[in-house]
C-alpha cells in the first residue's frame, strides 16, 4: 500500500466516530501540473498511464461513513472558464503546481487568484500542492508562495506543500494538513 494511500486512510481513521459526512474536495491547477497523478497516487492506481484530462475526472473514496469526493478538472486553456460551475459546496481547493515549469509561474498565479475571488470559494481553505519537487529545475515551495502573494490571503486557512505525485513524497503531509484543518471543523 503507497504512502499516499495510507495517508487518506489515517484521514478516515480519524473520522470514524462521526456521522456520515461528505467532504467536498476540487483539485484544480493547469494542465501539465500533475493533477491526475496526484489523485490516482491517493487512490493508489497505476501512475504511469495518464493522458491530459479531457473535462474531468471524479474520485470517490468512501469509508467508515465519509466521503472524500475530489473532483479532478483539466487544466487546459479552453476548460478553464468551466471551472467554476464545480465551485459549488466545496470543502477545499488543492490546487496543484508544477514547480519547475517557471515559465507558466505568473499564469498559473493568475489563475489562483480569479479563483480565490469566486463567491463559491469564500473563506474556502487551500492546500496548494508545488508537486514535481522530484525534478532538479524545481523551485522551492516557499519560493513558489512568495509569488504566488499567499501571505495576502488572508480570508482563509492555506498551506503550501512540496510534493512529488510521482513518488508520493509530501503528499501524506498535505493530507494530514486536510485533516487537521477541514475535517476538524465540519464536526
Amino acid at each position: 500500500m503507497g504512502e499516499a494511500q495510507k495517508g487518506l486512510l489515517s484521514v478516515i481513521e480519524k473520522l470514524k466516530g462521526s456521522t456520515e459526512q461528505e467532504v467536498r474536495i476540487v483539485l484544480l491547477g493547469l494542465d501539465n501540473a500533475g493533477k491526475t497523478t496526484l489523485l490516482k497516487s491517493l487512490a493508489s492506481e497505476d501512475v504511469n498511464t495518464i493522458t491530459p484530462t479531457q473535462g474531468f475526472n471524479i474520485k470517490s473514496v468512501a469509508s467508515h461513513g465519509m466521503k472524500l469526493n475530489v473532483w479532478d478538472i483539466g487544466g487546459q486553456r479552453k476548460i478553464r472558464p468551466f471551472w467554476k460551475k464545480y465551485l459549488e459546496n466545496t470543502d477545499l481547493l488543492i490546487y496543484v503546481i508544477d514547480s519547475a515549469d517557471k515559465k507558466r509561474f505568473e499564469e498559473t498565479g493568475l489563475e489562483l487568484s480569479e479563483l480565490t475571488d469566486e463567491d463559491n470559494l469564500k473563506g474556502v481553505p487551500l492546500l496548494i500542492f508545488a508537486n514535481k519537487q522530484d525534478l532538479a529545475t524545481a523551485s522551492p515551495a516557499s519560493e513558489i508562495a512568495e509569488g504566488l502573494n499567499l501571505h495576502t490571503y488572508r480570508d482563509r486557512e492555506w498551506q503550501i506543500q512540496a510534493c512529488s505525485a510521482v513518488s508520493g513524497e509530501g503528499v501524506q503531509d498535505g493530507m494530514d494538513w486536510i485533516c487537521n484543518n477541514i475535517v476538524n471543523k465540519k464536526k
